[in-house]
């Protein structure tokens, strides 16, 4: 992930993932945005003495840490959700990068002087995919509707397979390797095709192995190797390996139900850890990298600078809009027919496609897609505006995090999106829950009427009484509220819950303490309050 000049690296990176996950840590507590914080402090720490100059290494961040994340994203996406949103995500994951592409490399061809063409479309490729991290981050945090966060986090999982593209055909012109439109859109399908054809021929055998591997250590261990076993595969075929990973990120995770209970508890925490690690460290090196790339800016006026990393940021910020709003309003309005399929469907609300627009966070595969271009061209001459093209790409990055991350949450106040119906969920909930505890009690009833099933009254009472207050738990959440606690009758049961769990535990510690049982007997019987104290957590999510 990082290069460091001096010896003594790897405690350099264990001082960084540390101090990354403390700020991060310390973002949980203060409710505050984890990718803004981490940025600012990184940009501090950058400048304080005795801080290493930590480099992003593309040929580790494209290939070892870009995977995971885009699993972890995956795994936790809704196939259905997306598939039912396939037309806004395709436009921005696809068509908007592109228009950035173009967009942006015009801008800057014009602005800079001596920047030739294609090096400014490198940097129109660079700088045109949206974060996968911070913005789903971001998003989640203010409550915005599903649908928005749906499509965000949609545009994240496929564009940077479209920026990368474009930017390998970009760079091949800037270097001296030719270009031409059929090898472009050859290069595009191959990348988009082969990266699904990838994912599609792994997911299944993947698949079959994650449901019959029994031992949930090692199937969390296999669950490690996916994300990179796919994005390899894809790319040793010269397709992309981002694509792979989502399509068989969607489809594990839309299986899931598929594998054991003790897996998905261990799986769900083993992929936050590493999600966790992963977006705190690398949103501290987005920050870290100022200083680097300031010392390699000597030929240009820091007045030059600042007017180009302005502008440069500023078409990427309106230009986003320019392509929402077309894309969402205009093939309507010329009667373009893209919507026969859904005659009924209303426009999306203005406020939500400001929201779309706004919500447009550059984040750590821009830069380190930015540290990949080669220092030299074909011929052996220095590769044209380089050290500009980092700036650049460190300011817009940077400046969408900061602009409009710490925006966007009044953003969302002031426009008042409509927030999530908690009651319309609950009963949605409640009728699913009506529905399984119904097809519960009959089969239970099949299974009664086996003699080899035959319980005692009290267990098989015991039974469906479990299967009742599953029921019941979710139209208490709508009941009324104790009039001095203020909870619901589900909650203080809830809570009560974890009272008896705690005090059982306790209980057991005592004993062994005392020397009645040992400490494998404690971890059995702890780990049983584990499972049950986690069930009443999950209810209460």
């Amino acid at each position: 992930m990082t290069s460091m000049t001096h010896s003594g690296s790897s405690t350099d990176l264990l001082l960084l993932v540390a101090g990354a996950a403390a700020v991060a840590g310390v973002a949980r507590k203060l409710r505050t945005s984890a990718p803004l914080l981490l940025v600012a402090v990184g940009l501090a720490a950058s400048y304080l003495p005795g801080v290493p100059a930590y480099t992003l290494d593309p040929h580790l961040v494209l290939p070892l840490v870009l995977p995971p994340l885009l699993y972890t994203s995956a795994l936790d996406s809704s196939f259905l959700g997306l598939r039912a949103q396939v037309r806004p995500v395709a436009l921005l994951a696809v068509g908007y990068v592109l228009f950035c592409t173009v967009l942006v490399g015009l801008a800057a061809y014009a602005l800079v002087p001596g920047l030739p063409l294609a090096a400014a479309f490198v940097l129109g490729a660079v700088v045109a995919p949206p974060d996968a991290v911070a913005a789903t981050a971001i998003a989640r945090r203010v409550g915005l509707p599903r649908t928005i966060v749906t499509i965000l986090q949609g545009e994240s999982l496929a564009n940077d397979a479209t920026a990368i593209t474009a930017y390998r055909v970009a760079l091949a012109a800037a270097v001296g390797e030719g270009f031409s439109w059929g090898t472009a859109a050859g290069d595009f399908l191959l990348a988009a095709l082969g990266g699904t054809a990838v994912g599609l021929v792994l997911m299944v055998p993947l698949q079959w192995v994650r449901v019959r591997l029994a031992d949930p250590l090692l199937l969390n261990t296999f669950s490690l190797l996916v994300p990179f076993a796919a994005y390899a595969v894809a790319e040793a075929f010269g397709a992309s390996g981002v694509i792979a990973v989502v399509v068989v990120g969607l489809y594990l995770g839309h299986e899931a139900h598929a594998v054991d209970f003790a897996t998905r508890l261990q799986e769900e925490a083993v992929w936050r850890m590493v999600s966790f690690v992963l977006e705190s460290t690398v949103f501290a090196l987005i920050g870290l990298q100022l200083r680097l790339i300031l010392d390699d800016l000597g030929a240009y006026r820091a007045g030059q600078l600042a007017l180009w990393a302005a502008a440069v940021l500023a078409v990427v910020v309106v230009g986003r809009f320019v392509w929402t709003y077309a894309t969402t309003y205009l093939p309507p309005l010329l009667g373009l027919g893209l919507r026969r399929s859904r005659p009924a469907a209303p426009l999306p609300p203005w406020n939500a496609t400001f929201v779309i627009a706004w919500a447009g966070m550059r984040g750590v595969v821009s830069l380190a897609v930015a540290f990949s271009i080669p220092a030299t061209v074909e011929g052996g001459g220095p590769f044209p505006g380089r050290e500009l093209i980092l700036f650049l790409t460190f300011a817009v990055v940077v400046g969408t995090l900061l602009l409009q991350g710490l925006t966007l949450p009044a953003l969302v106040r002031v426009l008042r999106l409509p927030r999530p119906d908690r009651q319309r969920l609950v009963l949605t909930e409640a009728q699913a829950q009506s529905d399984a505890s119904h097809a519960a009690l009959d089969r239970l009833d099949v299974l009664l009427q086996d003699e080899r099933n035959r319980l005692p009254q009290a267990l098989e009472t015991r039974l469906r009484r479990v299967l009742d207050r599953r029921q019941n738990a979710v139209w208490e959440r709508l009941g009324a509220v104790h009039e001095e606690t203020g909870e619901s009758a589900d909650a203080t049961y809830r809570r009560l819950s974890r009272e008896l769990v705690e005090a059982e535990r306790q209980a057991f510690v005592r004993l062994r303490d005392q020397g009645r049982i040992d400490d494998e007997l404690l971890r059995t019987l702890v780990r049983r309050l584990d499972l049950e104290e986690a069930m009443v957590d999950h209810d209460e999510e």
